[in-house]
C-alpha cells in the first residue's frame, strides 16, 4: 500500500486550530516566564554557542540544594517555532524539585538537521559544565528526535571530560526516529534530506548503549506514520538493551498531546521527574 507521506506528517493540516493552541502557548509562556524572574526562580538567554537562537532559559524549582536536572526541546520540524513559546513546558517538573532548561536552536534551511543535534549536543555540554550533573532531555515533535538523538551520543567522543552517559535518559513526545519519509514531502526543500543525510540522522539507526531509558509517547490521534515511528523505536531500542516504553496518550492530537507537562499532577510530568530523578541518581 502506498503511504501518502504528505498527508501524514502534515500536522497543522490534521489540526485545524493549531493556530489557536500555538497562541495559548505563547501566552501561558509569557507569563510563566514573569512568574519565574518575579521570583528570581528563572536565569533566560543564556548563550551557548555564537549565534542568537542558541540559548537556553533555566527555570529552578522552589527546592534548595541539588536538584535533578531536565532540558526540553521545542519542535517545529527543525524550521519553525521557538524556544520562548515552551517556557511552561518547564512548570510540571519544577513543581516536582527539577530544574529544567528549555533549548533554542537555529532553523533549516540556515542550517541542516545535523547541525541542529550538534547545537542540541553543545547545550548539553554547557549545561555540564555549568551543573556537574547528567541530564534527561526531553522534546516535542522535532525535539523527540533531538531528544533521542542526546540519548544516543557518546560524548566521551566530544568531551573527554563528560561522562559517556551524560544523557541517560530521554522523552520523546510525538518524535521522529527515521527520517526517510520526510524526504517526500514538500518540506523537504527546508530539510534537504537525502539518503546519505537521512541515514546520519535518523536515530532509529544509531547504535546506542544498553542501560539507557527512553520513552517514546504519542497522541492517540496522530497519523499512523507518527504512531509508527514511535512503535519501531520503541521495539528496535529494546532489543539492543534500551528500557524502552511506548504510550499512545488517549484523545491528544499532535499539539494537545504537549499539553500535560506543564501540569505538576499529570502522568506525563510523573514519568518524566522519575526519569530525570534517575539521572540525577546516576554516579559520576
Amino acid at each position: 500500500m502506498t503511504v501518502d507521506y504528505e498527508t501524514e506528517y502534515n500536522n497543522r493540516a490534521r489540526v485545524p486550530d493549531h493556530a489557536e493552541i500555538f497562541a495559548r502557548w505563547a501566552t501561558e509562556a509569557a507569563a510563566y516566564r514573569e512568574r519565574m524572574q518575579a521570583d528570581e526562580n528563572a536565569e533566560l538567554g543564556l548563550a551557548y554557542g555564537p549565534s542568537a537562537r542558541q540559548t537556553v532559559d533555566l527555570f529552578f524549582p522552589e527546592a534548595t540544594g541539588h536538584t535533578p536536572l531536565a532540558l526540553f526541546i521545542h519542535g517545529g520540524y527543525w524550521r519553525s517555532l521557538e524556544a520562548s513559546t515552551f517556557s511552561h513546558m518547564a512548570a510540571g517538573l519544577n513543581s516536582r524539585g527539577i530544574a529544567v532548561a528549555v533549548a533554542g536552536y537555529d532553523l533549516c534551511p540556515q542550517v541542516t538537521i545535523g547541525q541542529i543535534v550538534n547545537q542540541i549536543r553543545t547545550a548539553c555540554l554547557f549545561l555540564w559544565r555549568r551543573f556537574g550533573q547528567r541530564l534527561m532531555v526531553y522534546g516535542h515533535s522535532a525535539g523527540g528526535h533531538l531528544s533521542a538523538c542526546m540519548v544516543a551520543t557518546d560524548w566521551k567522543k566530544l568531551d573527554p571530560k563528560a561522562p559517556a552517559d551524560l544523557v541517560p535518559a530521554g522523552y520523546s513526545i510525538s518524535g521522529l526516529f527515521d527520517l526517510g519519509p520526510l524526504m517526500h514531502t514538500a518540506m523537504n526543500v527546508d530539510l534537504r534530506l537525502d539518503e546519505i543525510e537521512v541515514a546520519r540522522v535518523s536515530p532509529l539507526n544509531w547504535p546506542v548503549a544498553a542501560g539507557r531509558a527512553f520513552d517514546a509517547v504519542v497522541g492517540g490521534l496522530e497519523s499512523a506514520e507518527f504512531l509508527r515511528q514511535s512503535r519501531v523505536v520503541t521495539d528496535e531500542w529494546r532489543a539492543r538493551g534500551v528500557d524502552a516504553r511506548y504510550e499512545e496518550i488517549a484523545g491528544a492530537n499532535h499539539f494537545t498531546v504537549l499539553d500535560p507537562l506543564s501540569d505538576p499532577a499529570s502522568a506525563m510530568t510523573a514519568r518524566c521527574a522519575v526519569l530525570a530523578a534517575k539521572c540525577a541518581k546516576v554516579e559520576k
